[in-house]
């Protein structure tokens, strides 16, 4: 009998035939669920892409601003799955879309439609409303790849294979293993094919959300201008009233309006600063008990007669190490909102306790301001801290006051919480690393015109360098004014020729950024190399600037005042660094 008649006599056909259809049927089911799986994915991940495009356009639908709901809309195309896009008012007008080449704008099927997600003609249809505060503002669609070759291929090869493993897997062990290798190599294709796909919204959303970053940029453009405005309607008319009078009470009254005004625009530049995180820092151990105590007469004036100001900060609090201006300007921001939270007076408290560490956490300081005002609500928590975001009207606030105390909070090593409800009142946490090293003693008083001296000898010409000649005259009075003569240069070029012709300076004043090539910082090199020991003090109000400076040279921030310039001078003059 030939193994032919044996396997005909044999039960081998019925068991390969049976083995077959299980493999048949499991193939199908898996074949089934995979694509039930893959579609639901699919859905959701064009809902997800669709609900970030409508949260997009609310802002330009708001304010009819066409060209940046065609920005939003350009930006979902590096997704290679979505064929075309479109955004329609709330009259189903069309505002801005695009369609990949062959394919049509999706059109609008219903006067209202709704949020739907289905599988028609072979494409993905995702549809959502455009709404804002309750309001509807239109629809943004979206038309996606139904099935992709990549993944029909996918799933063609799945059927195929478990086909071609139920004809070869009757009775041979080793193509069963086979069959097992190539279905876990498919696995790994199919999970790089859906972190392709995971890539891909992740850059779209990247997109979406840059384009909000500029559109919240320009919802501040508003709060500023007018704050700034009406700091320089302040300052001109005050200026103009000043050549017009020689009352002294009256010149004195216009002197120290002009000087406010130039005060809180030096304060709101600081914020801007402090929000984009390329200001300055500068880092000292601090008493925050001093500190804080030194800070009572301005968080008075920030607040109201009908507010109470508590103050508890026990005496063997650790000391921190962080910017003092910028921890007094987080203070006073958390001030005035509470004093703005609460509208008919209440209590402001200042506490501090310490926080002993742990094998995970080290030493802190905890800093807790708390007020009695009307809290903030759920809904509100959540943004508080996020740039530019504001719930006060315009002229009132920038939202750039939460945003300074977060960024002063994480630029320290530190973190800030918010506890709020409705009626109870608000308080925010800033939690400051302990630092090991001990407060820097009192400094002493200042000394005379006359004890300014640079190595032993008194300075008394100082080179000034500056390209503004607005700036330069002004800082060349304040150098007068301190009894020193100076030559001004108006870039970095000419100040070197200067030196090289008559090096007789005791003391250089340079600003950083300026034409002619070279920079403040560039040509402080220069001096500092040919002249080891000749002071230099930069100054600067560029925030860029002041950060490529670092702690190699002094430097002074514009604006700043006739007593700030001298201590800077006596310092630098000292060679006790900034």
């Amino acid at each position: 009998m030939t193994w032919l008649e044996q396997l005909r006599n044999s039960r081998f056909p019925i068991l390969a035939i049976s083995v077959l259809l299980v493999l048949l049927v499991a193939g199908l089911l898996i074949s089934v669920a995979s694509e039930r799986a893959i579609r639901e994915q699919m859905a959701r991940e064009a809902g997800a892409q669709a609900d970030l495009l409508a949260s997009a356009v609310s802002g330009a639908l708001a304010f009819g601003d066409r060209a940046a709901a065609q920005d939003y809309v350009d930006a979902v195309q590096v997704n290679p799955n979505v064929l075309a896009a479109a955004v329609y008012d709330e009259r189903n007008r069309l505002v801005a879309s695009f369609a990949r080449p062959g394919q049509d704008i999706p059109a609008v099927a219903r006067p209202r439609d709704h949020a739907t997600t289905l599988f028609r003609d072979g494409r993905l249809i995702v549809v959502r409303p455009v709404e804002q505060g309750g309001q509807r503002l239109g629809t943004a669609r979206l038309r996606l790849m139904d099935d992709p070759p990549m993944q029909r291929f996918m799933r063609y090869a799945s059927l195929i294979l478990v086909l071609a493993l139920g004809a070869l897997a009757v009775g041979i062990l080793a193509v069963a293993q086979t069959a097992l290798m190539r279905a876990n190599r498919e696995l790994a294709d199919q999970a790089q094919a859906l972190r392709d796909q995971i890539r891909d919204r992740e850059k779209a959303e990247e997109a979406l959300r840059q384009s909000q970053k500029m559109e919240a940029i320009g919802r501040l453009t508003g709060g500023i201008a007018h704050d700034f405005n009406n700091l320089l309607m302040v300052a001109s008319s005050g200026i103009e009233l000043l050549e017009r009078t020689t009352d002294p009470e009256r010149r004195r009254k216009l002197s120290e309006g002009v000087r406010q005004a130039v005060a809180r625009g030096a304060a709101l530049t600081s914020q801007l600063l402090a929000f984009s995180r390329q200001a300055p820092m500068k880092s000292a151990v601090l008493d925050l008990r001093g500190q804080i105590e030194g800070l009572r007469f301005m968080l008075e004036r920030s607040l109201r007669e009908d507010i109470a100001l508590v103050i508890d900060i026990p005496g063997d609090l650790w000391p921190v190490e962080a910017d003092a201006g910028e921890l007094e300007l987080a203070l006073l921001n958390l001030a005035i909102n509470a004093r703005d939270a609460m509208p008919e007076g209440g209590t402001f408290t200042l506490s501090a306790r310490n926080l002993a560490g742990s094998a995970e956490t080290p030493d802190a300081v905890r800093l807790e301001i708390t007020d009695t005002g009307v809290g903030i609500p759920e809904a509100t928590l959540s943004r508080v801290f996020e740039p530019f975001f504001t719930t006060k009207e315009v002229g009132r606030g920038t939202g750039l006051g939460l945003s300074q105390v977060y960024g002063f909070a994480r630029s320290s090593g530190g973190s800030v919480e918010v506890r709020s409800q409705p009626g109870a009142g608000t308080t925010f946490a800033i939690t400051l690393p302990r630092t090991r090293k001990a407060p820097p003693p009192a400094p002493a008083p200042s000394a005379g015109a006359s004890d300014r001296e640079s190595g032993g000898a008194a300075v008394r010409r100082v080179l000034l360098v500056e390209d503004d000649d607005g700036v330069a005259d002004s800082v060349g009075q304040m150098l007068e004014r301190l009894g020193l003569d100076h030559v001004r240069a108006e870039t970095a070029p000419a100040a070197l020729a200067l030196f090289e012709a008559d090096p007789a300076f005791d003391l250089v004043v340079s600003d950083m950024v300026m034409p002619g090539g070279m920079d403040g910082l560039t040509l402080a090199r220069t001096l500092h190399d040919r002249a080891p020991t000749l002071p230099i003090l930069l100054t600067t109000g560029y925030s860029a600037a002041a950060a490529a400076a670092g702690s190699e040279f002094p430097l002074l921030l514009k604006p700043y005042r006739l007593e700030d310039l001298d201590q800077a001078l006596r310092t630098v003059a000292a060679g006790r660094g900034a």
